[in-house]
């Protein structure tokens, strides 16, 4: 008697895949832990519904400030709230404090390490990788010193951690191979919003870029004050030790002692005078590096 016809195999169901693999044409959410990102329109393309936790995220733009950081406040906030570390690891600007606290920041646990040196940069994203108080970490890599097997190692470090790892790459990144699971290319537009083109995921190609709006501190959604007619406007005085905020090599922000009055002074400050800061937007939540925000005027002292 001839054995019966062999019935096609079906396919495998998603829940049945062994993690780290996924079918083609959806997204590849087994396994993956994640932390929503608070864009709706963005977790529901990301496997996991979110930032990915244990790999890497690899954040992509033509030049600094276009608003990748305001894009991973809403995890800042949440992380650092929970007394977990961020660590923000060569930045191209300085951190300005006072507006990173007005998007409810905690700098008490908001590490800015300094690492000129290409060597030293790479080495200290494996370290701080392995740090026990590890929440998340947020890295600007060397385009020109940064190889493939760089990017390996901390694809695997990054596997023993239990929280996301943002690298920022540039604009030529997007066409090398790289072992990061996700991949986005960012592009400013107007209106305060990024567009978020998804260069690779666990999942089906997505075609068209995403348009976020980008969030805006408390005190920059506040109207300006306009000073009466035939009056000059002053500029509110700042204490001196909330000027500029200190980073060290590998220090901690410093916390200003009037974080809300330096963030809205800021805020306040005309946005069509020329070429500011850049950062988070009206925020000015970055400095470049090696200029301090202007300290405030000393009165004189009394005549006696």
């Amino acid at each position: 008697m001839a054995p019966p016809p062999a019935s096609p195999a079906s396919p495998a169901s998603p829940a049945s895949l062994p993690p780290g693999v996924w079918r083609a044409d959806r997204l590849g959410d087994g396994g993956v832990a994640a932390l929503p990102s608070t864009f709706p329109e963005l977790d529901a393309h990301l496997p996991g519904s979110g930032w990915p936790l244990g790999m890497l995220t690899e954040l992509i733009a033509r030049e600094p400030g276009v608003g990748e950081l305001r894009l991973v406040v809403p995890v800042l906030r949440r992380l650092t709230r929970e007394r977990k570390v961020a660590i923000l690891l060569g930045p191209p600007h300085v951190p300005y404090a006072p507006a990173l606290a007005s998007f409810g920041i905690d700098l008490d646990y908001l590490i800015v390490v300094q690492a000129v040196q290409a060597a030293d940069r790479l080495w200290a994203v494996e370290q701080a990788l392995r740090s026990a108080s590890f929440g998340t970490l947020l890295a600007w890599l060397p385009h020109e010193r940064t190889r493939p097997e760089h990017l390996r190692r901390m694809q695997l470090a990054a596997q023993g951690t239990r929280g996301p790892v943002f690298l920022f790459r540039h604009l030529p990144a997007q066409f090398e191979a790289s072992p990061a699971p996700l991949r986005l290319l960012l592009l400013p537009r107007p209106g305060q919003r990024l567009s978020v083109q998804l260069l690779k995921r666990r999942g089906p190609v997505l075609a068209q870029p995403l348009l976020l709006e980008l969030p805006q501190p408390p005190s920059v959604a506040r109207p300006a004050r306009t000073a009466p007619a035939g009056q000059r406007a002053t500029p509110r005085p700042v204490p001196d030790d909330a000027s500029a905020p200190h980073v060290a090599d590998a220090g901690r922000v410093a916390h200003p002692a009037d974080t809300d009055a330096h963030a809205q002074a800021h805020a306040d400050a005309p946005s069509g005078g020329g070429p500011g800061p850049r950062g988070l937007g009206a925020a000015h939540v970055l400095l470049p590096l090696g200029h301090d925000a202007p300290s405030p005027a000393r009165p004189e002292p009394p005549v006696h």
